[in-house]
């Protein structure tokens, strides 16, 4: 009788699965494939989101005005934050110009600024990049329009914030530490 039970159990047990509710962020942004620098297929939640905080940012490489600035900032979080980058923290750069920024162009760009593990620009298909972007109200039509805005999201508590771009990176760190430090 208990090995019955048992095997039932056990066979029941993904369907079980499936009927868990699922976080908020993994059913609003889900899995969107996007690329990274590394020509790495990514998805958004799964890889990129799930029990971590992300900061994203949209730019695209070959911008002259804010995207250095930005890019800057992130460079100084990573610092700042070093021992949390890649494990409970990521950095997040998603491209507005997936026609020109391919994955070489993306990885120079990246060793540009010092990117280190952790710190992942994102390319992808046009329909893609566009859902992705439109997801965290960063779309537009012309890579010149894109936002100067960060988004820094906690998964695991569901705190979001935005913060201005081109604020001073002391100001830009303490909005991501008090993401960060959230406990829900």
């Amino acid at each position: 009788m208990k090995t019955r039970i048992l095997v039932a159990l056990l066979l029941a047990a993904p369907l079980l699965a499936q009927d868990s509710p699922q976080r908020p962020a993994a059913s609003y942004f889900g899995d969107i494939e996007l690329m990274n620098q590394d020509g790495k297929t990514m998805r958004l939640y799964s890889d990129l989101m799930k029990d971590k905080v992300i900061v994203i940012n949209s730019f695209f490489a070959s911008c002259t005005a804010s995207c250095p600035v930005m890019s800057k900032s992130l460079a100084s979080l990573q610092s700042r934050f070093g021992d949390r980058l890649g494990r409970d923290l990521v950095l997040v750069s998603i491209t507005v110009d997936p026609e020109h920024d391919t994955p070489a162009k993306l990885h120079a760009y990246a060793a540009k600024w010092q990117a280190r593990p952790g710190w992942y620009f994102l390319t992808g298909s046009r329909a893609n990049v566009d859902a992705a972007l439109k997801k965290l109200g960063q779309y537009v039509e012309e890579p010149s329009a894109h936002m100067n805005v960060i988004v820094i999201g906690n998964e695991r508590t569901g705190l979001w914030k935005k913060a201005f771009g081109l604020a001073p990176t002391d100001e830009l760190a303490k909005v991501v530490e008090s993401v960060l430090n959230d406990r829900g």
